[in-house]
């Protein structure tokens, strides 16, 4: 039986039958799949015959060579400092992430000539309408929370109806609708309009969801209190249910944004100049898809990070605020 390694303070020490039986693991995992011939090529690609001929020499020392670089840097990466592991970690990932991209043979004086369009059009554009959808989703799941939540069956219809039907509806399939079904109705409205009503509206069905638990949360004598020193119903809201209730709607809110800003490469199908139309069209006069298609992946995940650490001060703020 491995015994688990042991945290220390804010270092991590590695016993010695864990470190045993993870190189034992590592080694056994590349071992099998270098048999399998799909990593290293033509080395490690099984044949019949004498082992010396057939490679599997090389493929044991490859997979020994890999397994101890492997155990090794996870032993050393333990005598560091949680902070300092985790940027080591994240480094290693990295550095492996761009040089699997970089086999790819990119063309970068391409990718150098076009990323300051595809940041001022194309990121700006993304930014624009995932901003706005974000704001007006949020009005909705408001409304739609307390819809849900009142004794009205009227309102409380309305509300289940609406979040059923934009949650059981692919995204893809409410932006063509909107764009192309409005117009059968009389109503004519541009690519960047229907796109941000398309994502408002999809993304409003899952955030009332959201601000409906986040209210139920709040103890029902909070709404009691407020009534009993004469608060109305729109001031117990504002001033003493939603104060205390952001920091369960904040994190999850969060996570939507995120989702909502990938999401919205789908108004790409509409002719939107976002991200995702760029790497497209950009791309298809000179065949160089992959180039425009792992720049815009890689401004995704950067664009992504940095509402990553919005999302965690905003976090911190309001826990700050609720512990007082």
């Amino acid at each position: 039986m491995l015994f688990p390694d042991t945290v220390e303070g804010d270092k991590l020490v590695h016993k010695p039958l864990f470190v045993a039986g993870l190189f034992a693991a590592v080694f056994l995992l590349f071992f099998t799949i270098d048999l399998t011939g799909t990593i290293f090529g033509d080395l490690l690609r099984p044949a019949i015959g004498d082992p010396a001929q057939s490679g599997l020499y090389g493929r044991f020392a490859v997979a020994l060579v890999v397994s101890i670089l492997f155990v090794v840097n996870i032993v050393l990466i333990g005598f560091l400092p949680l902070g300092a592991q985790i940027a080591v970690v994240w480094v290693e990932l990295l550095i492996l992430f761009l040089s699997f991209f970089y086999t790819f043979d990119l063309s970068f004086s391409f990718i150098a000539q076009k990323l300051p369009f595809l940041i001022t059009q194309g990121v700006v554009t993304t930014l624009y309408v995932s901003a706005i959808s974000i704001f007006i989703a949020s009005i909705i799941a408001i409304i739609g929370a307390v819809a849900k939540l009142s004794t009205n069956g009227f309102a409380y219809a309305i509300a289940s109806f609406y979040t059923s039907f934009f949650r059981g509806l692919p995204l893809l399939m409410q932006v063509y609708l909107i764009y192309l079904g409005l117009p059968q109705l009389g109503f004519v409205v541009d690519a960047v309009p229907a796109g941000i009503l398309a994502l408002s509206l999809c993304y409003g069905a899952y955030m009332t969801e959201i601000f409906r638990a986040g209210i139920q949360s709040i103890d029902r004598g909070q709404w009691e209190a407020s009534r009993s020193i004469g608060f109305g119903f729109s001031l117990t809201m504002r001033k003493v249910i939603l104060p205390q209730a952001l920091p369960v709607i904040i994190p999850p809110t969060g996570n939507q944004f995120i989702a909502m800003l990938k999401d919205s490469s789908l108004v790409s199908v509409i002719g939107v100049w976002e991200l995702m139309f760029l790497a497209r069209t950009l791309g298809q006069k000179t065949f160089q898809h992959m180039e425009m298609l792992i720049t815009v992946a890689l401004i995704y995940w950067m664009m992504s990070i940095c509402l990553e650490l919005i999302q965690s001060r905003i976090e911190k703020h309001y826990g700050k605020r609720t512990s007082k």
